[in-house]
């Protein structure tokens, strides 16, 4: 993986290029501000993935990160935040970011949403999808009827159609079409990656 990441905190993008090389083995270029960031991508990239700071220098919220997808449509790019309100993340995806990274993820979780972006999956933590919190549900959520929801939970635990099956008291042939709508709603290719997508959401 080759990353760049702007990040004007000196100690926050020496702990993330740490993460990133040593458990995600990715080649990292770490840069302090905006201009330098864009400035390395049009000399270095393209990159599998580029982070930039929400807060740093030069970026100016999420008109920065417009202004990078407008100048390089084909570059992905997430934003990284410790201090951005929750609704950040929601609309810097609805600008073209392929993810939201809050500072506070640990290694291995931070390594897993890098690769899940770079595999070209948009990854935003589910605490952050949330409305007022009072359901307790989530934009990933929502979206999937309660049975849905019990068929990935068996997805997620890597139980066949057929265990499935017997825990809901279904037909296998029922749970075959209802891990079909769960393919297509969460946009996956099979099974499998239906039940990554989930865990990345938070979903269990």
């Amino acid at each position: 993986m080759r990353i760049l990441l702007a990040d004007d905190h000196g100690l926050v993008r020496d702990t993330i290029s740490a993460y990133l090389e040593t458990e995600g083995r990715a080649a990292v270029i770490a840069v302090q501000d905006y201009g330098e960031a864009m400035k390395t991508l049009r000399s270095k990239g393209p990159f599998d993935l580029v982070l930039l700071d929400f807060g740093m220098p030069g970026m100016n919220g999420l008109d920065g990160l417009s202004e990078a997808i407008k100048s390089h449509p084909n570059q992905p790019f997430a934003i990284l935040s410790g201090t951005a309100p929750n609704r950040i993340a929601q609309q810097a995806v609805a600008r073209g970011a392929i993810g939201y990274l809050p500072k506070s993820m640990g290694a291995k979780s931070l390594v897993n949403a890098v690769r899940f972006m770079i595999a070209g999956e948009t990854y935003v933590p589910a605490s952050l999808l949330g409305e007022s919190g009072e359901t307790g549900e989530t934009e990933f959520t929502k979206k999937l009827s309660r049975r849905e929801k019990q068929v990935l939970s068996g997805l997620c635990n890597g139980k066949s159609n057929k265990e499935i099956a017997r825990d809901l008291d279904l037909q296998e042939v029922t749970i075959k079409l209802h891990v079909r709508t769960l393919c297509k709603k969460l946009d996956a290719k099979n099974r499998t990656q239906a039940a990554m997508i989930a865990r990345n959401a938070g979903f269990e």
